[in-house]
């Protein structure tokens, strides 16, 4: 059963960045907006997230619970050494979420709307940046238990070139999700063709950046060419996703919004699948060179088993609910829907 908990955790992980990602790269992409049109592309914008932000994060809460009863060490590890970027985290989230809340629901609309705007804005780029500093710095190889000051053990280990670069891809990555997700969300060709052109410069921008987390990667030696080059895996994805780029491209130019769509999830859900897999089963890596594998940190089989039903009988409520909501509020352009 230990199979299926690792399973449905990466699982949750994909998805996560596929909905959840593309939820804050919403905000990302407001800081693209036309100043003529920033309101009719913001309404855009608020409908097409506003029907299932909440239900995106579910994926997260299922990550923490996951590392919480089926890797408790993980999780305390992960809780301790890195618990100044996952309080940025956490900051972030609760003010984005704030901040959406009034400027979409609320029933006065007066001048704070533009501060609500402004913290979505910002917030939505700090969490994105943070959850990549977060990801990078679990494979960094900087986080030294045997440390004994706190730069050491609780600053440096996230704060460097590496962490900061992948955070920096990860914002262009959760932009460009929201970008093209968004083309299918408007009937107005004019702001179509305004987010299919987000899209490839954000595009460019996470092939670039995705470069230099390669380039950091050597000057720090976290090691992460190497463990590619290595793995026959990462090798086949690497292959399939540059000869899907041109697809993508030409999707975009030829305004194929379900094409663009598919495409551009494979890219991100190959960029993390290969990321998982290369490091698999190790969650988290030491400066030693040694770290915490998911086999050797899990919980005691009972623990594990009852989590594996849990997760087992849960996805049957949860997915066909997801699929329905999906079905509802995703059949057409949120620009004809009334919310």
């Amino acid at each position: 059963m230990l199979e299926v908990v690792i399973i449905f955790l990466f699982l949750s992980l994909v998805l996560y960045v596929l909905l959840g990602g593309a939820d804050f790269g919403a905000g990302i992409v407001e800081f693209f907006l036309k100043k003529n049109k920033s309101a009719a592309q913001r309404e855009i914008i608020g409908k097409a997230i506003g029907p299932i932000w909440e239900a995106n994060h579910m994926w997260l809460i299922i990550i923490v619970v996951i590392l919480f009863m089926g890797f408790p060490d993980v999780y305390s590890q992960v809780s301790i050494f890195l618990h100044i970027p996952l309080t940025c985290l956490l900051v972030g989230i609760v003010l984005r979420g704030t901040a959406f809340t009034f400027r979409h629901y609320d029933a006065i609309k007066d001048e704070s709307q533009k501060y609500y705007n402004l913290i979505f804005k910002y917030s939505s780029l700090w969490t994105s940046f943070f959850f990549g500093v977060v990801a990078g710095a679990l494979t960094s190889q900087r986080i030294n238990p045997q440390a004994i000051n706190f730069l050491d053990l609780y600053v440096l280990d996230w704060f460097n070139l590496f962490s900061i670069m992948t955070g920096l891809f990860t914002v262009c990555i959760f932009g460009f999700l929201a970008s093209v997700y968004l083309i299918g969300e408007t009937n107005d060709e004019d702001t179509k063709k305004y987010f299919i052109r987000v899209g490839r410069k954000l595009l460019i921008a996470m092939v670039v950046s995705g470069g230099l987390v390669f380039l950091t990667s050597e000057i720090t030696s976290a090691g992460l060419t190497q463990r590619f080059l290595d793995h026959p895996f990462a090798i086949i994805t690497i292959i399939l996703t540059t000869i899907s780029l041109p697809v993508l491209w030409r999707a975009l130019k030829k305004e194929k919004v379900l094409l663009s769509r598919l495409t551009a999830g494979f890219q991100v859900t190959m960029v993390v699948l290969t990321w998982v897999m290369v490091y698999s089963p190790y969650m988290l890596i030491y400066k030693n060179g040694t770290g915490l594998n998911l086999y050797q940190a899990a919980a005691p089989t009972a623990t594990i088993t009852n989590l594996a039903w849990a997760l087992l009988i849960g996805s049957c409520f949860i997915l066909p609910s997801l699929f329905y909501l999906y079905k509802v509020f995703k059949s057409r352009p949120t620009s004809e829907t009334n919310l």
